[in-house]
């Protein structure tokens, strides 16, 4: 779960409702109110609360053997997040998965440590790929996607030497950052001034076809970038 400082102008109840759906998100097969209340660190009898109010606003639900999964209410939420970027970006990840036979990522810049994928696509063709969730937060400065919009940027003193080479050669490279052994390749869109930074890549098992993969990485950037306007 992702981890957030309370100060005095928060709400420590509403805080630990939230913490229940971040901790089901973790775990779409359900956990039971007793492993909620530990995973949050509760008294049971708080849990059972929280998921009852959170029921009431389906947002969470039982199944036949009581465990609690993540609820439907949670769909209409989530929708309105920047809809118009992935409908635009959706087709293009999918050729660029396809093109690469690896698993293809939009992130976008959540604040001045991370950043989160907004949108993960599968290549439809490949005999073994990568999976991982939308909404995954990582490190800015860990990972090629992290990477890639910090170098968008002009140069700081401080920052890692992978990034001054992403840099210079237009695409983030990096290796077991986010998950253990996979590579990770991404590009910058460019013109997002009064948006969030994003960017575009591929995580795969091998990066024998570097040239090959930055450039239909780049390519995927570049057509998001007019696409988007």
């Amino acid at each position: 779960m992702e981890d957030v400082e309370l100060d005095g102008g928060m709400s420590k109840t509403l805080h630990s409702g939230l913490r229940v759906l971040e901790l089901l998100s973790a775990h779409p097969d359900g956990l039971t109110v007793t492993e909620i209340a530990d995973g949050i660190g509760v008294h049971r009898t708080v849990a059972h609360r929280f998921v009852r109010t959170l029921e009431a606003h389906r947002l969470v639900r039982r199944d036949r053997a009581k465990r609690i999964r993540p609820g439907a209410g949670l769909v209409p939420l989530a929708e309105p997040v920047e809809r118009d970027l992935r409908a635009v970006a959706t087709p293009l990840l999918e050729e660029l998965a396809d093109e690469c036979g690896a698993t293809a990522h939009l992130v976008s810049q959540e604040d001045d440590d991370h950043v989160r994928a907004l949108l993960v696509v599968e290549p439809r063709r490949a005999s073994v790929h990568i999976a991982f969730r939308p909404g995954q937060l990582d490190r800015i400065d860990r990972g090629s996607a992290g990477m890639a919009i910090l170098a968008a940027r002009p140069a700081r003193a401080d920052e890692r030497t992978e990034v001054g080479e992403a840099r210079t050669r237009g695409y983030a490279v990096s290796y077991g950052e986010v998950i253990p052994s996979i590579y990770g390749i991404s590009c910058a869109v460019p013109g997002r001034r009064d948006s969030a930074p994003i960017s575009v890549g591929v995580s795969l098992f091998d990066l024998a076809d570097e040239q090959r993969l930055a450039g239909l990485v780049g390519d995927c950037a570049d057509r998001l970038a007019r696409a988007l306007g």
